[in-house]
């Protein structure tokens, strides 16, 4: 991305991070799935957060959040989606 101020470069990078938990008492697993939009100067721009939560007897909650920084550089939830689907089968 250009810097028009300047005429130099502002890097951009898109880091992603997941994170999965298993609950050994109940079966339930969880994963993270964090992607976040970074300046070169470390600031977060943008996040996509997806949580997906299953159960041993296949119902399953996913609820994805995308945010983005705004003018005082505080993230601010533009969208957010929830599914649950539970397996009847």
């Amino acid at each position: 991305m250009s810097d028009a101020n300047d005429g130099g470069t502002d890097e951009i990078d898109v880091v992603e991070i997941v994170t999965e938990e298993v609950d050994e008492e109940n079966g339930t697993v969880v994963i993270d799935d964090l992607v976040a939009v970074v300046d070169s100067e470390g600031n977060v721009l943008a996040t996509d957060e997806t949580i997906i939560a299953a159960d041993v007897d296949g119902d399953m909650i996913v609820d994805e959040t995308v945010s983005v920084a705004n003018a005082d550089g505080e993230l601010e939830v533009v969208e957010e989606d929830v599914l649950i689907v539970d397996d009847e089968a």
